[in-house]
C-alpha cells in the first residue's frame, strides 16, 4: 500500500489500484498521520487541522467517527490489514513504513541527492534526482482545502522541490551537460521568474556555450522582470556577470556554477511566482 501525498491525495494498492476517500477530513487525517508513519499523532492536533482553531463542540466525537471509517476504508483497501490504523496515546497511529509514503521518499532523495553531489559523486546525484522528478506529481494534496497542520507541510515540500531544481542544475552543469540542459534552464526561468539564481545559470550556459547574444539577452529579461515587478535590479553578481559578458570576447572554459552560500539563499524574490 503506498500513499500519495504529491499531486491529488490517494492510496495505491500493492497491485496498482487507486483510492481517493470521498470524505475529503478522512483525506485530510490521513494525510497527517501518514507524514509521521508509525507516530502517535495528538487527537489534538487531528482537530486543529480538521476543523482549524474554532473546532466545533463535538469535534472530538465526530474525530472518532472519522477514524471508524477511516478503519473500514483501508480494511477494504487492504483486507489483511489489521490495526492498521490504531489508537495509541496521545491520540492514533498509522503503521506503515515512510517507504509508503511518497512524500517522505522524496524528502530522503532529496537529501541523498545533496550528499552525493557535496561528495562529489555527481552521476549518483543526478540518479536520485531522477527520482525526486518523478515523484513530484503536482501540487501536493492538490484536491484537498487544508489547514495549519497540513500547510506547513506543503510549504516545507514546496521549498525542498525548488531545492531539488537548485541541485539538479548544478549536476548537470557538472556532468558537462550546460547545452543539453539550455531548454530545461529556459523553461526553469518561465516557472521561476523571480528566482534570480536560475536566470544566472542559464545566462552562464548560453556565455560558455558561445551564445553572447543571448546570454545578454537573457540578462535584460530579468532586469526587465525585475524592475516591473519589484523596482530592483539584479543582484551585483549578476551585473559583474553581464560586465564579464560584454567585455569578453571568448567564454572561459565551462566550469562548476557557483552555489548559493547556503541552502536556499540565491535570492528568490516571490511575489506569486508559481511552485
Amino acid at each position: 500500500m503506498q500513499f500519495n501525498l504529491i499531486g491529488p491525495f490517494e492510496i495505491v494498492t500493492d497491485d496498482g489500484r487507486s483510492h481517493v476517500p470521498g470524505a475529503p477530513k478522512i483525506c485530510q487525517m490521513l494525510a497527517v498521520l501518514a507524514l509521521r508513519p508509525r507516530t502517535a499523532v495528538a487527537t489534538e492536533t487531528l482537530v486543529r487541522e480538521l476543523w482549524g482553531e474554532q473546532a466545533p463542540a463535538g469535534a472530538f466525537r465526530t474525530l472518532q467517527t472519522h477514524i471508524y471509517h477511516a478503519r473500514r476504508l483501508l480494511k477494504e483497501v487492504l483486507p489483511l490489514a489489521d490495526e492498521l490504523l490504531a489508537t495509541r496515546a496521545p491520540g492514533y497511529l498509522l503503521d506503515i513504513g515512510e517507504d509508503q509514503v511518497d512524500a517522505l521518499v522524496f524528502e530522503r532523495r532529496v537529501r541523498q541527492a545533496r550528499s552525493a553531489l557535496a561528495d562529489g559523486h555527481a552521476e549518483r546525484a543526478a540518479e536520485f534526482l531522477a527520482d525526486v522528478q518523478r515523484l513530484w506529481r503536482g501540487p501536493v494534496l492538490s484536491n484537498l482545502s487544508v489547514n495549519a497542520v497540513l500547510t506547513g507541510r506543503i510549504a516545507h515540500l514546496q521549498e525542498l522541490r525548488i531545492h531539488a531544481l537548485e541541485l539538479r542544475v548544478e549536476t548537470e552543469l557538472r556532468l558537462g551537460r550546460s547545452r543539453e540542459f539550455l531548454p530545461e534552464l529556459r523553461a526553469l526561468v518561465n516557472d521561476h521568474p523571480l528566482h534570480e539564481w536560475f536566470h544566472g545559470q542559464l545566462i552562464s550556459a548560453l556565455h560558455r556555450a558561445g551564445r553572447r547574444g543571448e546570454a545578454l539577452q537573457a540578462y535584460q529579461s530579468l532586469y526587465r522582470i525585475l524592475r516591473s515587478e519589484l523596482g530592483l535590479e539584479p543582484s551585483a553578481e549578476l551585473r559583474r556577470l553581464q560586465h564579464e559578458i560584454l567585455h569578453t570576447e571568448a567564454p572561459e572554459p565551462c566550469r562548476a556554477p557557483n552555489r548559493p552560500p547556503a541552502r536556499l539563499s540565491a535570492r528568490r524574490l516571490t511575489s506569486g511566482a508559481p511552485l
